[in-house]
């Protein structure tokens, strides 16, 4: 399990560095790994917010645990040294992939729900364990379509991956939301299906809806349904953490602020604005 009770964090990104140094009740931010580099002194920002307690969580987008290939060993190289290098609880990645045969996706993809994924996803993260010195947290990403011929759920997919590796859960309430949205399923359902008891901390996200399709564009505010998704999820269980993501379209102060405030009214955790 995560080792602290950090409450509601925010993802550091350069654009908001100096709205996240001011955030007084701040006990952790999230940061893409693959931004930070793995030899020298923490970029001074983070060092900044590590010397006065602040946990910095390291996000990786590109190692392509889902693929039919190996993990890449330099891509995992870099990840275990940033986590060392940043002092991190622990360290998370995306049940996902982004390459195969050479081929940059340049996005994150979803995984058909079969047992011989399993088995990558397992053989990959294993992998990734063998060199990490912390916990590390897999987030199953939102997906505009599903494979044919899936042969487990979402709940029997995530499930066995956690099994099977040890590793805990970072659940994007967002992605929930928009994956139940784009299916016409209830997420109420996925939560009380899955091992919320194994959740290292939670993302959430904005996104938007056209055509009838829901983006998790994470450049748009917080839905009122996905607030009511952090309220469901708590009152089940309470995750450890909840970290708000904004990557563009960044809204004054204030309204981050407000996200804060309202991600943490609906988690029963403390405002830290």
């Amino acid at each position: 399990m995560i080792p602290d009770d950090y409450g509601v964090g925010i993802g550091w990104r350069p654009e908001i560095a100096g709205f996240v140094a001011e955030l007084p009740g701040l006990r952790f931010v999230e940061v893409v790994a693959e931004s930070v580099p793995a030899t020298g002194p923490p970029p001074p920002a983070l060092a900044a917010l590590r010397d006065r307690g602040v946990a910095v969580v390291p996000h990786g987008v590109r190692l392509s645990l889902g693929g039919a290939e190996p993990v890449e060993p330099a891509r995992v190289s870099h990840f275990a040294r940033v986590a060392e290098l940043l002092d991190a609880p622990l360290a998370s990645e995306h049940i996902a992939f982004v390459r195969a045969g050479g081929v940059e996706a340049g996005h994150l993809l979803p995984l058909p729900r079969t047992r011989e994924a399993v088995d990558a996803v397992v053989a990959n993260v294993t992998r990734v364990q063998a060199e990490l010195t912390v916990p590390l947290a897999l987030e199953p990403i939102a997906a505009l379509f599903d494979w044919p011929d899936d042969e487990l759920d979402e709940a029997q997919f995530l499930g066995e991956i956690l099994d099977r590796t040890g590793a805990l859960l970072l659940l994007d309430i967002a992605n929930v939301y928009a994956n139940a949205h784009n299916r016409g399923t209830d997420p109420l359902d996925l939560l009380d299906r899955l091992p919320l008891d194994r959740i290292g901390y939670v993302h959430v996200a904005g996104g938007a809806a056209h055509d009838g399709i829901y983006h998790d564009t994470h450049t748009d505010p917080v839905p009122d349904a996905v607030l009511e998704l952090v309220a469901e999820l708590s009152a089940r269980h309470r995750p450890p953490a909840l970290l708000l993501e904004r990557d563009g379209h960044y809204p004054p102060a204030a309204a981050l602020r407000a996200e804060l405030d309202a991600i943490a009214a609906a988690s029963g955790h403390p405002r830290v604005t």
